[in-house]
């Protein structure tokens, strides 16, 4: 494979930085785009809230990785907090979207990061991409999400949503907050345990993500989860017979929904998403099973 210069937003968020390692661990010229100014010579400025790129910085970039938005979790949804994660994805996917679109020549692709959210609730029913958008804000989150690239889409640029699942690693996003509890010994099912969760390793989430960049066949949505989700209830007997604790303390709905407010239901939440456009193109996954996933998330010296 060729080497390639790549932008990437986000750089150093969980997902950000560790596609970062491995791209320039393969001798390809990374650009993280910061906020603030650059301090060095990889690094290029950028604004998504007045919406402007420093585009001589992006000059002869092959792709561009757009992954920056506000985590969505572990806050309560007030009103407020929703405006900050619609603005910080619809203005900077917008802002990446105008600015690699203006670019001459122009990236060969745009990898928008994205998320299943997109689906709502689905209950035990399975969905892929070619599933209609469900309801709720983060339904609607995605929807404008995924629009605001429309002007890269428009210049002629392939562009991918990789909407992502529950990403199983050790410091960050919703696994992050699971390790502690469990292997204190104080993990157990959310609610009914019955929702489905749709998982994947790290090491997989990294390496679909390079596999978008490099397919041309790929574009539009495709989603960024292990081929077989389990249900909470599932997940919970895993994550205790990995990390050898006991799993006997459930956490109430409405303990949930006390703490968490509006995000709760998200929490509660089933998602039974199949990755079918990576399955079909011919992605091989190195941990499509939640235990290999979940020792693959551990510190060499703690796996069990």
């Amino acid at each position: 494979m060729a080497l390639m210069r790549i932008a990437v937003t986000g750089a150093s968020g969980l997902i950000g930085s560790a596609l970062t390692a491995s791209l320039a661990a393969d001798g390809h010229e990374v650009v993280a785009l910061v906020r603030r100014a650059p301090q060095a010579s990889g690094e290029v400025r950028w604004d998504p809230e007045a919406g402007t790129v420093d585009l001589a910085g992006l000059a002869g970039c092959d792709a561009v990785v757009h992954l920056a938005g506000a985590p969505v979790a572990p806050r309560r949804w007030t009103e407020r907090r929703k405006r900050v994660l619609l603005d910080s994805r619809v203005k900077g996917t917008g802002t990446i979207a105008r600015a690699v679109a203006a670019l001459d020549p122009k990236p060969r692709v745009l990898v928008c990061g994205s998320a299943i959210g997109y689906y709502g609730e689905t209950g035990d029913a399975s969905v892929d991409e070619d599933s209609p958008a469900g309801e709720g804000f983060l339904a609607d989150l995605v929807q404008a999400w995924e629009a605001a690239a429309d002007p890269a889409r428009e210049a002629g640029i392939r562009t991918v949503h990789a909407r992502t699942g529950l990403v199983v690693a050790l410091s960050g996003g919703a696994w992050g907050a699971l390790f502690p509890f469990f292997r204190a010994g104080l993990g157990g099912r959310l609610g009914s345990g019955r929702q489905f969760w749709s998982f994947i390793a790290l090491h997989d989430e990294i390496a679909a993500l390079r596999y978008a960049i490099d397919t041309p066949a790929l574009s539009g949505p495709v989603n960024l989860t292990a081929p077989e989700p389990l249900t909470n209830r599932e997940v919970t007997a895993v994550m205790g017979r990995v990390l050898r604790r006991p799993t006997v303390l459930p956490v109430p709905a409405f303990a949930l929904r006390i703490v968490l407010g509006e995000f709760a239901g998200d929490v509660l939440g089933s998602q039974r998403v199949r990755p079918r456009r990576l399955l079909d193109s011919g992605f091989t996954y190195t941990y499509p099973d939640l235990p290999d996933a979940v020792r693959a998330a551990l510190p060499p010296g703690n796996r069990v």
